[in-house]
């Protein structure tokens, strides 16, 4: 019973990190279950599993409020399905010591990932309209599906990251289409772990509903978070999390406990240090471009011959400045000069 508490948890932390930057469900759900001592096949099957229903509500979801691009998505999740098939399929095949260093090092790798991806400045409006090409598209998504399903997740930092990089599309149509082809992704994967770990996904289908129970839980609480937290800051200490708690197996056959934990130290201190000064950059590029919209509504302007400093310039008895108004003064009597 105490496990299944911890895998409800492991859900419910998932879909908040989720519902706040918009990835990571798969990724901090594997690291949780590695944590609470599954094997990093069973922990993968477990996410994928209970992802089948999360995906098709997201991908419906996505489609009634027009963000999906629907070539885009087949171009996308067929290849990406295939590809989870086969990662599933050679997870399924690893002993559990080959299998947890690789695990974990695909994790700390999607971590960094995550880490760059909200430590940096980007363009909010797309460069190009054009669409993407087939082979660029496929390959993305056979990179994108066999790190899902070997590392437990991924295909959103994957795809979502490198397509918002690349800016042809808006970023609403970008995760709506990347989350609605994740369905086909997820089924691939499963499909996979069902052929290779059918017994241990029966044995663990207490726990795939447990996920799927804390993540429906916390999924109303993620989308009132979301308009109250900075979705970048989580979004690094999320990424810094991940790298953390996965390095550990990930370099515990090379390093002592002691080098592990400084390690881990540094990953910490480097992690929070880059979100914070992502984020200031961030702010401080963002209020410059406000200085400079607002600085030419503040500048100053002349009304007939005298020159006027508010940002809502006026002439005499409230008209605006240069209008007839101001214009119309009585013969005989001149304006003061600056």
């Amino acid at each position: 019973m105490r496990s299944l508490i911890l895998i409800a948890l492991a859900g419910a932390a998932a879909q908040l990190v989720d519902g706040g930057i918009g990835m990571g469900f798969g990724v901090t759900s594997t690291t949780i279950l590695l944590l609470a001592g599954l094997g990093p096949a069973t922990a993968s099957a477990v996410v994928h599993t209970s992802e089948l229903g999360t995906t098709l509500v997201s991908g419906i979801s996505h489609w009634r409020f027009g963000n999906v691009h629907w070539p885009t998505v087949l171009k996308l999740g067929v290849p990406g399905g295939l590809s989870a098939f086969i990662g599933a399929a050679v997870l399924s095949n690893l002993s559990l010591e080959a299998a947890a260093p690789v695990t974990s090092a695909i994790l700390i790798a999607l971590g960094i990932n995550l880490v760059w991806r909200f430590s940096r400045t980007r363009s909010a409006a797309p460069r190009e309209s054009r669409p993407h090409s087939t082979p660029f598209l496929a390959g993305l998504g056979v990179l994108g599906g066999f790190v899902d399903a070997s590392g437990g997740g991924g295909w959103g930092p994957i795809s979502t990251s490198t397509l918002l990089a690349v800016g042809r599309e808006q970023p609403r149509r970008i995760v709506g289409t990347v989350n609605t082809a994740e369905f086909l992704v997820t089924f691939g994967a499963t499909a996979g772990f069902i052929v290779g770990l059918w017994e241990e996904i029966v044995a663990n289908a207490a726990a795939v509903v447990a996920l799927l129970v804390g993540g429906a839980i916390t999924a109303p609480v993620a989308a009132w978070l979301i308009s109250r937290i900075n979705p970048t800051l989580l979004g690094g200490f999320v990424g810094t999390a991940i790298v953390a708690l996965n390095i550990p197996k990930a370099l515990g056959w090379a390093l002592q406990h002691p080098q592990t934990l400084i390690v881990q130290f540094i990953a910490l201190v480097l992690g929070v240090a880059v979100t914070v000064w992502g984020n200031a950059r961030r702010a401080r590029r963002a209020g410059g471009k406000e200085n400079e919209h607002s600085g030419a509504s503040t500048a100053p302007q002349r009304g007939g011959s005298r020159v006027v400093e508010t940002t809502e310039p006026t002439g005499r008895d409230g008209f605006p400045a240069g209008t007839p108004a101001e214009d119309s003064e009585p013969v005989g009597v001149s304006s003061p000069r600056s």
